[in-house]
């Protein structure tokens, strides 16, 4: 059922992004230097699909990064709670060993 509802999504999403990227083929001149009108020292010629999925792909790993980085605090709190978790798990270990000990000294 899985699989299926994957395909149900994946492949129109595929139909469109090759409908898009055939639609976008022509090349389109990037200028990186705002100062000049005319000749820009900084710019590159790429298709309109290809800076498009570029941008996606960029603000895909920006918000990743973003959302890594805001979930440190919770991330942190989870290894901490672990160290604990493991702490306590030694001591419950070492406490049966000690028990008989305490009771034939009582």
């Amino acid at each position: 059922m899985r699989r299926f509802i994957t395909l149900l999504i994946l492949v129109p999403l595929a139909v469109i992004v090759v409908f898009f990227s055939v639609a976008n083929r022509q090349s389109v001149t990037v200028s990186l230097d705002p100062f000049h009108d005319g000749t820009p020292a900084l710019s590159f010629a790429a298709p309109l699909f290809v800076l498009m999925f570029g941008a996606i792909v960029i603000g895909l790993l920006l918000g990743g990064v973003a959302a890594w980085t805001r979930q440190g605090r919770w991330r942190r709190a989870a290894r901490r709670a672990e160290r604990e978790a493991e702490q306590l798990r030694a001591d419950a270990a070492a406490r049966p060993a000690a028990l008989p000990a305490a009771r034939d000294a009582a």
